[in-house]
């Protein structure tokens, strides 16, 4: 067997071609992203053989692309994971773009990360399947060309999920997190089978009572552990040489590390069932972010003060939002859908400002490794 896979392993390396970092983790993902297309091909046309199948609904090669494609995806980053794994981890070694020697994403981050890969596959091929669908009425898709179809679905995702997870750094994570929430409230907001769930509020769509309950409230729960996982990126690097910077790191990443924790407990307890404690943590959300935009030349005096005044706005826009709802002006659903783009798209700009604002020790450190 040993000899076997030393073979196999040779055979790849001739194949990959150039040994540079990056031409092998291309060629490795592509070598990745043809064998999902060969996985997909294989099961996808005995099992569509006799059958003339629809674009999408129960079924449909939509539907097999998108349950296909979530599991192609956790198999993708995870291999990817295993590619850029050290053989011989260095405890001083600087891994997964943080900037501090030692540290490092755990499992935890790891699983909720591909879970958010894998439901972006799934709702990205249901979504285009909807599409089609509607583009091709009532149009059939025959076994040869519907395995062909679903065998491709698999290898984009396979190759794309690959490259991901060996070139995941803050930036990459900030993307995929901003890819999962656009895509999980727009599942959501489709699925739902109250078409008037905007006349309430956008937690209309995680009501047991809804069909999009399901998608909308994973999304929530995934998005938190996704931010508590951004919340060590960000602030990992972060000078923390004396005391008042050390406290100032520690408000900053607990902040962050509690905005987390309450849009993954928004998830958790839907507004239907859990009324007051939706609405506390939902609300605390709100309040823990205008306390660290605001604090923040205070937690972080290196940072530069044009992101400072960039939250400020952000957190009067909010406040004039909620004036504007308590005097009916707008509707919940509206003060909430706004609110949640502010936030989210601040701490994505944070993860990018506070990447520029690094320790000195850390910046030597990295200097002295790229020597």
């Amino acid at each position: 067997m040993n000899a076997l896979a030393s073979r196999v392993m040779q055979v790849l390396r001739q194949v990959r071609g150039p040994e540079t970092a990056q031409a092998v983790f291309e060629a490795t993902a592509l070598i990745v992203g043809a064998g999902f297309f060969v996985a997909g091909f294989l099961i996808g046309l005995p099992v569509f053989w006799g059958h003339d199948l629809a674009i999408s609904g129960s079924g449909s090669i939509g539907v097999f692309a998108a349950y296909g494609g979530a599991i192609t995806a956790v198999i993708a980053f995870t291999l990817g994971r295993l590619a850029v794994r050290p053989e011989q981890p260095d405890p001083q070694s600087v891994r997964d773009g943080f900037s501090v020697p030692g540290d490092r994403l755990r499992w935890y981050d790891l699983t909720a990360i591909a879970f958010a890969h894998a439901a972006i596959a799934c709702l990205g091929w249901l979504g285009i399947a909807a599409l089609l669908e509607r583009s091709f009425t009532d149009a059939p898709v025959f076994p040869f060309p519907g395995a062909v179809l679903v065998a491709v679905a698999f290898a984009l995702t396979g190759y794309v999920s690959f490259l991901s997870a060996v070139a995941l750094t803050p930036m990459v994570l900030s993307l995929v997190l901003a890819v999962f929430l656009v895509v999980g409230a727009f599942a959501s907001m489709l699925a739902s089978s109250d078409v008037h769930w905007w006349r309430d509020n956008l937690s209309a769509l995680g009501m047991s009572t809804n069909s999009a309950s399901v998608a909308f409230n994973v999304t929530l729960v995934i998005a938190g552990v996704m931010i508590t996982t951004i919340s060590r990126y960000a602030t990992a690097g972060l000078p923390a040489e004396s005391p008042e910077e050390r406290r100032g790191r520690f408000m900053v990443r607990g902040g962050l590390i509690l905005m987390g924790i309450f849009l993954a407990c928004v998830g958790l307890f839907p507004v239907d069932e859990f009324f007051l404690l939706h609405n506390t943590v939902a609300t605390g959300m709100t309040v823990v972010f205008g306390i660290v935009v605001v604090g923040l030349p205070w937690f972080l005096p290196t940072i530069p003060r044009v992101f400072v005044a960039f939250g400020w706005i952000y957190v009067l826009v909010i406040i004039l939002l909620a004036a504007f709802f308590a005097v009916g002006y707008y509707n919940l659903t509206a003060v909430e859908l706004i609110a949640a783009v502010l936030i989210f798209s601040w701490i994505i700009v944070f993860l990018r400002t506070a990447g520029s604002v690094t320790a000195p020790a850390a910046a030597a450190s990295a200097a002295a490794e790229a020597r």
